[in-house]
């Protein structure tokens, strides 16, 4: 008899999951199936697990193709099971390939071809539904923003768009997904919604498109780069009833949720002054370094270092300064911004050209929060009063590189989950617009006066 045993969260069961498991069955004579149980599944980085493991099981249990169903509860677990039921085959879905190829020392390790199309219409006790995701654009983000999917229930990635046809079929050929180079229209009809992963400057418009289109939106940042087009787009996505959300992922991390609620709730006094500084030295050959117009830092990292300060001190500041160090073609190397309010001050720092301590500073009448870098994933954060030996020390949980949090938020803010939206409300990400504004506006009138 040969063995064939797989594994899953089997979560939102569908049309994929049946799939996998009929063509596991047909490899063998007897087919295990290992179901995870949430404890593991957070512990591995799943974000989401919406059905109790209870409802798992039994939809595995439904589908008639497994001999044996287990339960999956600790890390070493499948080497454990292999040499337990002398398995002959371990098998997953080929979205996994080449995890898992350290089992061969055990038995065959097969990846199945995974199912492009879920259906959403599957009855479930449930309302959360499967929602069909397109990606515009396939550069460096993309194939991040792909891998990091998979540890969130109810999205399946089922398209790209990209124009340029050349990066668009290497790109098909690595993730075998497929893409639509000639009619973004056409890549619309096949999605619920889009991931907007695209060149700064064409933001806007594949948006709007979206939008228009019945579509929800996650867009990287910015979004657009004037007040008025981000307030046009937020308020017609409200309109339409559809979820319009900026893909600043610190703001979705659970880290940063705790950092700021633990400088709102007192415990370092009034906010006087927040100093963020997030800077890389980019490939000299990268758009950062090499789009005079729309690449540079404030453009860049500019969403992240304003995050904070728009959120602790609010958008009504009195003064607005720009400091920007350009290269010989005019590229912006290193912004600093300087806002001033009322009652505190705030400075982000931004570079691709110049390297400083990539740190977080929230300073109170109190003490202060420090956020090494990089706080922008906050991982870790630590409180310092006047006494220099009295230190409280966070260390909240954070997986993968921060794509599965802003994920996981898209897709229950879609399901009617998450309607409050104040992890990055459009009030702060209109707020960050109209500082970009400034900025471009700074940017040409530097650019006029050297010319």
């Amino acid at each position: 008899m040969k063995k064939v045993i797989t594994y899953g969260t089997f979560d939102l069961f569908h049309q994929g999951h049946y799939n996998l498991l009929k063509h596991a069955k047909e490899l063998g004579d007897y087919l295990i199936v290992g179901v995870t149980t949430e404890h593991f599944d957070e512990a591995r980085g799943k974000v989401n697990v919406i059905d109790p493991i209870v409802e798992r099981i039994e939809n595995v249990r439904r589908t008639g193709f497994a001999d044996e169903i287990i339960v999956e509860d600790h890390e070493g677990q499948k080497i454990e099971d292999i040499q337990k039921y002398h398995a002959d085959i371990f098998t997953v879905g080929s979205d996994w390939t080449g995890t898992f190829d350290y089992l061969k020392q055990f038995c065959d390790v097969v990846y199945l071809e995974r199912t492009p199309d879920i259906s959403s219409t599957m009855l479930r006790k449930n309302q959360f539904r499967i929602v069909n995701v397109g990606v515009v654009g396939t550069g460096r983000i993309a194939p991040r923003f792909i891998s990091e999917a998979k540890y969130v229930s109810g999205i399946n990635i089922v398209c790209t768009y990209n124009p340029e046809l050349e990066s668009a079929q290497a790109f098909r050929n690595r993730h075998d997904i497929p893409n639509y180079s000639d009619s973004y229209e056409d890549f619309l009809e096949q999605v619920d919604a889009v991931y907007v992963a695209s060149p700064n400057e064409t933001h806007y418009e594949y948006t709007k498109r979206a939008l228009e289109a019945g579509k929800h939106v996650l867009c990287e940042k910015p979004v657009g780069f004037t007040k008025a087009d981000s307030e046009g787009l937020y308020g017609f996505a409200k309109q339409q009833g559809l979820v319009l959300m900026e893909a600043v992922k610190t703001a979705y991390c659970p880290g940063f949720q705790q950092l700021i609620n633990v400088a709102q709730n007192g415990k370092i006094g009034e906010i006087r002054d927040v100093e963020a500084c997030f800077t890389r030295l980019a490939n000299l050959e990268s758009r950062e370094r090499t789009d005079a117009r729309y690449g540079g830092s404030f453009l860049e990292f500019g969403s992240y270092t304003l995050l904070p300060i728009i959120k602790l001190l609010g958008s009504d500041y009195k003064d607005l300064q720009f400091q920007t160090l350009y290269g010989e073609d005019g590229v912006d190397l290193y912004t600093k911004v300087e806002l001033t309010y009322s009652n505190a001050m705030a400075t982000a720092k931004n570079g691709v050209a110049v390297k400083s301590e990539g740190q977080l500073v929230i300073a109170g009448t109190k003490g202060y929060i420090l956020a090494p870098s990089p706080w922008w994933l906050t991982k870790r954060f630590e409180i310092h009063y006047e006494d220099p030996n009295q230190i409280e020390v966070y260390e909240p949980v954070f997986q993968g590189d921060g794509f599965r949090y802003e994920i996981s938020e898209f897709a229950c803010k879609i399901n009617g989950m998450e309607r409050n939206g104040y992890k990055l409300t459009a009030e702060e990400a209109i707020a960050m617009a109209e500082i970009t504004e400034a900025y471009m506006n700074r940017k040409r009138l530097d650019n006029k006066q050297e010319s």
